[in-house]
């Protein structure tokens, strides 16, 4: 579905029209995907004009929502640091999204890490946040309790959708 691998059967479709070899970059920059076994890189931004239109400004709110802000800042487009714990290295993961702004993103196991207050504060508050912003969002979560708040329940076993 992200385009990281080449369909072994079928084909990827956007806007009714198949996704071309020489246009999968292209279809592969509309996602920012939170892995569960994510890396997490230091620097943000390599474009100087990014740096210069308030990056760390604009970080700084999501830095305080997800009450790391007393330990990370951006300069420069780069965090001061990524020495944190996992699930607070997931949080700055997130801020990383908002940042890059892309039209889909998807969190596998987003919440897994995180203590209940916060796993509370994405399913209840942000993932609703995004969706009113407009982006498309694919959660990938074995936390049942959640599920009332999603548009669709996909179920799988096995490596197949199941009813």
């Amino acid at each position: 579905m992200l385009g990281l691998y080449v369909p072994q059967e079928g084909e990827v479709i956007l806007d009714g029209k198949p996704v071309a070899p020489d246009g999968r970059d292209d279809y592969r920059q509309l996602f920012t995907t939170v892995f569960s076994d994510f890396y997490l890189f230091e620097e943000l931004v390599t474009d100087e004009m990014h740096r210069a239109h308030g990056l760390s400004e604009k970080a700084l709110p999501y830095l305080q929502r997800l009450e790391i802000a007393h330990k990370v800042s951006v300069k420069d487009g780069t965090f001061n640091t990524i020495d944190l714990s996992t699930g607070q290295r997931k949080r700055l993961a997130l801020v990383h999204a908002y940042l890059e702004g892309r039209p889909v993103l998807v969190f596998d196991e987003w919440a897994a890490d995180q203590d209940p207050a916060f796993r509370h504060l994405f399913y209840t508050e942000l993932l609703p946040e995004l969706r009113t912003k407009g982006h498309l969002l694919i959660v990938i979560s074995h936390d049942d309790r959640y599920f009332y708040l999603a548009d669709r329940v996909v179920h799988m076993a096995s490596g197949q959708i199941v009813d």
